[in-house]
C-alpha cells in the first residue's frame, strides 16, 4: 500500500488514469477529470497536492488535498465542486487507507476530512475507531425513466396549476415563453456571459459572488462547459419571454446522469416564476430524448425542491482522526 504526492499542477498528467477510476466505479460528472482540472486552473490557491495510490503496481485510488488549517487537511472542495476530489476503486480498508495516506502527508496530520461525499457513489460508512461522519446537506434528484406526463401527473396539483396559471396569463399579456438548448461550445462563452450578466441583476450581484465573463468562476464554467459540449455532454438551458432571457441553467451530464451545476432567473418578475417555467420544459426535453436517467440537484434541498422530487439522500463529511 503506496501513496506518492505530487503538486496538483500535474494533476493532468493522471487525466486517464482519473477518469479510468471513475468510469469503474459511478463515472459521475462532477468527478470527471476535466472537472477537476478546470477547479485547478481556476479556483484553487496553487498549494494543493495530488495523492495517487497504488497496489501492486496499478493505480486504485487518487485524492486532490488542501491544508486548511494546521494539522488538518481535506479534500480540494471549491464552493463551485458537488463534491469532494477523491476517487477509488481500491479493495482496501478505507481507515488503512486513509490512515496511510495520513501518514504519507508532510507535517503533523491531526484530521484527514474527505468532504461532501455523495452515499450514491460511496456508502456512508459506520463510525468507527478514527472513523466518523456528518450529515451535510439533504440533496435532491429526479428518476427520469418514465414518460414526462406521468412524471407531471405525480406533481402536486399547486404545481401544476400555478404554472398553467402564468402560462395563461403570459399569453393574454402576449408574451411568449421558449426554450433554448445550447450544446455548441462555440456559443457557451456568450451563453455564460448571458447568464452572469441576469445573476449580476439579483442579489449575487449585490453580494458580488455572481458570475462575471472574466472573474475566476466565469473562467472555470466557461472551460468546463465548453469541455463538456466539445464532448456533447453539456449542455446551457435558456428561458426566454419573447426575445429576453430570464432563466438560465448551466448543466453537465455523464452515463445517464444530469447534473444542474447553477441556476439564474430575473428576480425583478414577480407575477410568475421563470425558473419554474424553464425547469417544466427542460425536463420534459430531458424525459423525451431518453438519454438521461437522473438529474441531480446536489444543492441544499429547499421547500421548492420537493415540488420537483420525492427522492433525496444526504451528502456527508468523513473524518479520519489520529488523535
Amino acid at each position: 500500500m503506496t501513496w506518492q504526492l505530487h503538486s496538483a499542477s500535474e494533476f493532468g498528467n493522471y487525466r486517464e488514469q482519473w477518469d479510468e477510476l471513475n468510469l469503474r466505479g459511478s463515472n459521475s460528472p462532477v468527478l470527471n477529470a476535466a472537472f477537476i482540472i478546470h477547479s485547478l486552473e481556476e479556483l484553487a490557491s496553487g498549494k494543493e497536492m495530488l495523492a495517487v495510490h497504488k497496489e501492486a503496481g496499478a493505480i486504485d485510488a487518487m485524492a486532490v488535498l488542501r491544508k486548511s488549517k494546521f494539522g488538518v487537511w481535506d479534500t480540494f472542495q471549491p464552493s463551485q465542486a458537488p463534491l469532494g476530489a477523491w476517487i477509488n476503486n481500491s479493495d482496501n480498508d478505507l481507515q488503512d487507507l486513509l490512515k496511510s495516506l495520513s501518514s504519507a502527508l508532510p507535517g503533523i496530520v491531526l484530521k484527514l476530512g474527505l468532504t461532501q461525499q455523495d452515499p450514491a457513489i460511496y456508502p456512508r460508512p459506520a463510525d468507527q475507531g478514527p472513523i466518523s461522519t456528518m450529515d451535510y446537506i439533504e440533496t435532491a434528484s429526479v428518476d427520469t425513466t418514465g414518460t414526462f406526463d406521468d412524471y407531471w401527473a405525480s406533481r402536486g396539483k399547486n404545481l401544476r396549476h400555478n404554472l398553467k396559471r402564468q402560462r395563461n396569463r403570459l399569453k393574454k399579456e402576449g408574451v411568449e415563453p421558449s426554450l433554448k438548448t445550447i450544446r455548441d461550445p462555440e456559443q457557451v462563452r456568450a451563453a455564460v456571459e448571458a447568464y452572469g450578466k441576469l445573476e449580476s441583476a439579483g442579489w449575487k450581484g449585490q453580494e458580488g459572488t455572481a458570475i462575471e465573463i472574466n472573474n475566476p468562476q466565469g473562467k472555470f464554467y466557461v472551460a468546463l462547459l465548453e469541455d463538456f459540449c466539445n464532448k456533447e455532454q453539456g449542455c446551457i438551458y435558456q428561458y426566454f419571454y419573447n426575445d429576453d432571457l430570464v432563466a438560465s441553467d448551466l448543466c453537465i451530464e455523464q452515463a445517464g446522469v444530469l447534473v444542474i451545476l447553477k441556476t439564474t432567473y430575473n428576480e425583478s418578475i414577480s407575477t410568475s416564476s421563470p425558473a419554474f417555467l424553464m425547469r417544466q420544459d427542460s425536463f420534459q426535453e430531458i424525459f423525451d430524448s431518453e438519454r438521461i436517467k437522473t438529474i441531480e440537484f446536489y444543492g441544499k434541498m429547499m421547500e421548492w425542491h420537493t415540488k420537483w422530487s420525492h427522492d433525496s439522500r444526504i451528502i456527508y463529511h468523513l473524518n479520519l482522526k489520529k488523535f
